[in-house]
């Protein structure tokens, strides 16, 4: 990651994402909600913004909302995936974890 730009992130519950738009272009976060589950299915962030730590910021948001609501992460994307492996902090939130 080069460039941290910091970003405004929307929630839209109805749509399952995380949002924000950045130079005009959308970066998301996408989830679906089942039995207590957060799968984070897929994270998008378009070529143009890439390597400014958004995607980061994006799972940060869905992981911060899924423990205030008391939800467990199964993390489908592979991005979701590496992201909560090289960081602890997130760990107890996987299925199965104490």
């Amino acid at each position: 990651m080069s460039t941290l730009t910091p970003v405004t992130i929307v929630h839209h519950p109805e749509l399952g994402r995380f949002e924000a738009i950045v130079e005009g272009l959308r970066c998301e976060a996408d989830y679906q909600l089942s039995n207590g589950i957060m799968h984070l299915t897929h994270t998008g962030v378009p070529p143009a913004l890439e390597g400014r730590g958004i995607a980061a910021q994006l799972v940060e948001a869905a992981l911060t909302w899924a423990r205030s609501q008391g939800l467990r992460v199964n993390p489908v994307c592979s991005y979701v995936a590496v992201y909560m492996r090289r960081h602890a902090e997130w760990q107890d939130l996987l299925p199965g974890t104490p």
